[in-house]
């Protein structure tokens, strides 16, 4: 089982993002887990949601506290780790949304994979909001390859509205291609 923990701001589409993935995984055949937890219900409040994909039915429904991987919305909580990194495995992944370069990056753990994207920029310049849900689920795709960027897009049209489509998947693929990665 693959454990990721999301981190955001509220109305930024952390718990968007998480139904998009696990749409995404399923279409792949996968099983997927989205859990969110709010601290204070308001926008700009901190927000994580848990995430869990399987090629077997998932059967827990906690918090995921050792993710395998950290999925970032906010380019302020990014540089948090005292926040982000918690609990974090050794080899892990972080996806984060940020214009620093990933060497830049210091998670206080030794990690498998950073992805880093301006996915603000890439919201800002695709949807006309800050929100990152969608530009950072493009450069999960890119940085881990557990969900192929065809699902993404497919999920995109199951889970929004019409009118909402072509712009989120613009993000999804231009964040995609804007993607750094850094390996080992």
């Amino acid at each position: 089982m693959i454990e990721i923990r999301i981190h955001g701001r509220g109305g930024q589409g952390s718990v968007v993002a998480s139904k998009i993935a696990g749409t995404a995984a399923s279409l792949e055949g996968k099983y997927a887990q989205g859990l969110p937890f709010y601290g204070f219900e308001r926008r700009g409040a901190p927000v994580q949601v848990y995430l869990r994909f399987d090629t077997k039915p998932i059967t827990i429904s906690s918090r995921v506290y050792n993710p395998d991987g950290i999925i970032v919305l906010d380019p302020v909580l990014a540089q948090t780790k005292e926040i982000v990194a918690v609990g974090l495995k050794e080899g892990g992944f972080a996806v984060l949304n940020t214009r620093k370069k990933p060497e830049e990056i210091d998670l206080g753990v030794r990690l498998s994979k950073i992805g880093v994207v301006d996915a603000t920029g890439v919201a800002l310049k695709t949807i006309g909001s800050p929100i990152t849900n969608t530009a950072i689920l493009g450069a999960f795709c890119a940085t881990t390859k557990l969900l192929k960027l065809e699902s993404v897009v497919d999920a995109v049209k199951a889970v929004l509205p019409e009118r909402y489509h072509e712009s989120n998947i613009k993000a999804v693929t231009v964040s995609s291609d804007e993607t750094v990665v850094r390996e080992g």
